[in-house]
């Protein structure tokens, strides 16, 4: 059975702001040997987390060697830092079982969690009393897949966006959700891909994202595929963007995630 991972020792942040909601967890999907592990973020407007872009996105990555943690983040009713914050907070957790790596893989609002985590990632507390906070929440990679990331005119007005829309008090925090102006030369390499004709989340913002990434200097693979609905996943039933999941694994072993090869 999958070990459950709460991300705090106690109440994590925001509780009280997060209503009738389980602690934030990580489900563990652990390859002995995996020099490196992933973050797992399902999709779902920020209101729900899709069954599909979870446990089977980790039992992909552990068949080809590479460590996987689904993340139960908070959705909505919740303080609008509540979801970061638990993605920041399973970088550090995930970091302090001793991976080399650890990067972080979304789907649509997944896909924008894991770009707010590649963007705005904190640097340890060394003077935190808590050792996990001690380290860095840096991801060393991220995934962003069918990510709604820029906000932009054709953000669609029942996005997750109103989401935010209805927790969000002081709109002067609403740039911290924008992801392209965060992208630095800092920001980790990414792995990009969607479909062209995505009827809920614009091919734009993906292009957008990989243009910001190209401006700073931060290496990038982006994959477009011609036709394919919304949410995905694996697409085991379009053989064509199910490509996506063999050229995803062949980027992450060549950043050297996958497990050690054993040597006589």
């Amino acid at each position: 059975m999958n070990r459950r991972i709460f991300l705090w020792p106690g109440e994590a942040p925001y509780s009280s702001e997060s209503p009738g909601q389980a602690q934030p967890s990580v489900t563990e999907f652990r390859v002995p040997g995996s020099r490196g592990a992933v973050i797992v973020c399902p999709g779902g407007s920020y209101e729900v987390k899709a069954g599909h872009e979870g446990a089977p996105i980790a039992e992909m990555l552990s068949n080809a060697g590479i460590s996987a943690y689904v993340l139960d983040y908070r959705v909505v009713p919740f303080h609008p830092l509540a979801p970061l914050s638990d993605a920041l907070r399973a970088i550090r957790v995930v970091r302090s079982m001793g991976y080399e790596k650890v990067a972080i893989l979304g789907f649509s609002a997944g896909g924008h969690l894991c770009s707010s985590a590649a963007t705005l990632y904190t640097p340890g507390d060394p003077d935190s009393d808590d050792p996990v906070e001690r380290l860095s929440s840096r991801p060393d990679a991220f995934i962003p897949c069918y990510g709604e990331v820029t906000l932009n005119d054709y953000t669609r007005p029942d996005s997750w966006m109103d989401s935010m829309r209805r927790v969000v008090d002081d709109p002067y925090q609403l740039p911290n959700f924008y992801i392209t102006p965060n992208v630095t030369p800092d920001t980790p390499p990414a792995f990009i891909w969607h479909t062209a004709d995505d009827q809920v989340v614009s091919v734009q913002d993906s292009l957008a994202l990989g243009a910001a990434l190209a401006k700073n200097g931060v290496p990038f693979e982006m994959h477009i595929f011609p036709h394919g609905p919304h949410g995905l996943g694996l697409a085991t039933e379009m053989p064509d963007v199910a490509q996506w999941t063999g050229l995803c694994r062949r980027w992450l072993r060549g950043l050297g995630y996958a497990q050690q090869l054993q040597t006589k």
